[in-house]
């Protein structure tokens, strides 16, 4: 074949200078045949949209416009021509193909209305479809504009460690990391193992959550923000959970509840935005193939502010719509965490917008949040988002030693374990606060996808680690 330096069909698809030779490599979605024409649709995964690409069979061996089958690889010389056909501006007159992967009637992802179920089953190949190709670029996108917002304003990018001593949330929860051989354990006399020998010398685990070593960033460089993988060794098989995701986890020193929800409510809508400005084809086939709310759902975010709402009260609200009749599968209480059917319950059916909850019940929140002067309450924060429920937990932290300490003792947490966090509350104490944002939470509620397997592109979960 003539040697054309190569265009993505993004590019090409922007063109207008109609007569011009161009080359596009890329993946068969479409191949339509007849006597007098042929239609060939490529995509390269530069973009949602396809490239035509004319073919006069005339001009080419059947046998080889045989193998240019749906899902096979193929390289095209061709010139760029206005199109007479509805649905693209320009398409390509076909000089020359170049087969570079044939694809079998076996291959998975042909057929159109697959389930996600087999798609996940498929995991190696649904990147290729449309719809996995337009959450991808999306994921993309919302990373950059998280560190575009924290970069904007003054945060630092910090990297904690992923093998951690330390349990932050106080869970249990922790993937376990070793060298040591598992057949042959070496234990003490109570029938605990030694660690001695083991690579670090102590038990080490996969991290949780940035947010402890995030919090001696901040109280060193002011603002930062960690963005790296987490990990949650919790066995559930829901459409909210993965045992491998992705966090983002700002912290700040001396600020206050009212600015913490600020900077929440600030980062969300700019992500937000971002993804309006920045996704539009991806977000239109979204909303045109899985959710056709999705478009009037992202807009409304931007549209108001966000309802701070104190947990009390909305214990207040949903007991008041217990009494009226909606029936809920949980049972509402002073005292109890809220289930993901009471949060969407505030944010779709009475607020009908974004809510911030705050001063949670101490006992049902982390051990290092502000207690409140009540002392049964924290300065915790959880932004409620429809559909998604909790997309944001945050609070400001506890900077008393005193009540730090009584805390960790109250819950039994090892000392051990805290002693270099408590050094924060020693040495230079300072107010601080800071939020987590499960990243695939917010791609879900950003794409409309229903299932939080679907917005990463190789999921880990309970009894299952292909690809």
């Amino acid at each position: 074949m003539k040697k054309i330096s190569r265009t993505k069909v993004v590019d090409v698809l922007r063109r207008t200078d109609y007569g011009a030779e161009v080359n596009v490599k890329g993946w068969v979605r479409t191949h339509r045949s007849s006597k007098t024409v042929e239609f060939i649709a490529i995509n390269d995964g530069s973009t949602i949209k396809n490239v035509q690409v004319v073919v006069n069979p005339e001009e080419f061996d059947a046998d080889t416009l045989k193998q240019v089958t749906t899902g096979a690889c193929i390289n095209v010389n061709g010139v760029l021509v206005e199109s007479m056909g509805a649905g693209q501006a320009s398409e390509i007159q076909c000089k020359e193909i170049e087969i570079y992967g044939l694809c079998g009637n076996d291959y998975p992802m042909q057929k159109k209305g697959q389930s996600f179920e087999v798609m996940r089953k498929n995991a190696h190949l649904r990147l290729r479809t449309n719809t996995f190709g337009a959450v991808m670029r999306i994921r993309h996108n919302m990373a950059i504009a998280i560190h575009d917002y924290f970069h904007k304003n003054g945060f630092f990018y910090f990297h904690s460690p992923i093998i951690t001593g330390s349990d932050c949330e106080g869970a249990g929860q922790m993937f376990q990391v070793t060298t040591k051989n598992l057949y042959d354990l070496k234990k003490d006399k109570d029938g605990k193992i030694i660690y001695d020998d083991d690579f670090f010398g102590v038990q080490t685990s996969l991290t949780v959550s940035g947010q402890l070593e995030g919090e001696l960033g901040a109280t060193a460089l002011g603002a930062i923000y960690t963005f790296g993988p987490t990990f949650r060794a919790e066995n559930s098989n829901t459409p909210r959970h993965l045992a491998e995701f992705w966090m983002i986890e700002p912290e700040v020193a001396f600020i206050d509840l009212e600015g913490l929800m600020d900077l929440e409510e600030d980062f969300i809508k700019h992500c937000v935005r971002w993804a309006l400005d920045n996704c539009k084809d991806d977000l239109e086939f979204l909303n045109k193939m899985v959710d056709k709310t999705l478009l009037q759902r992202l807009n409304s975010v931007l549209e108001g502010s966000f309802v701070r709402l104190p947990y009390t009260e909305g214990i207040r609200i949903l007991e008041e719509a217990v009494a009226a009749g909606h029936k809920f599968e949980f049972p509402v209480s002073w005292g109890m965490d809220l289930a993901s059917e009471h949060e969407r319950y505030l944010v779709e059916e009475h607020f009908k917008r974004p809510v911030i909850m705050t001063d949670y019940p101490k006992d049902i929140k982390a051990f290092y949040m502000k207690i409140n002067d009540d002392d049964r309450t924290v300065q915790g924060t959880d932004v409620l988002f429809p559909q998604i429920g909790e997309i944001i937990g945050g609070s400001v932290r506890e900077e008393n030693y005193d009540k730090l300490l009584g805390e960790i003792r109250r819950r039994d947490i090892p000392f051990k374990d805290m002693w270099w966090y408590l050094d924060t509350r020693k040495y230079g104490s300072c107010p601080h606060g800071g939020f987590g944002l499960g990243f695939e939470r917010l791609i879900l509620f950003v794409t409309g996808m229903q299932n939080i397997r679907d917005v990463i592109p190789f999921p880990r979960t309970p009894k299952s680690a292909e690809f």
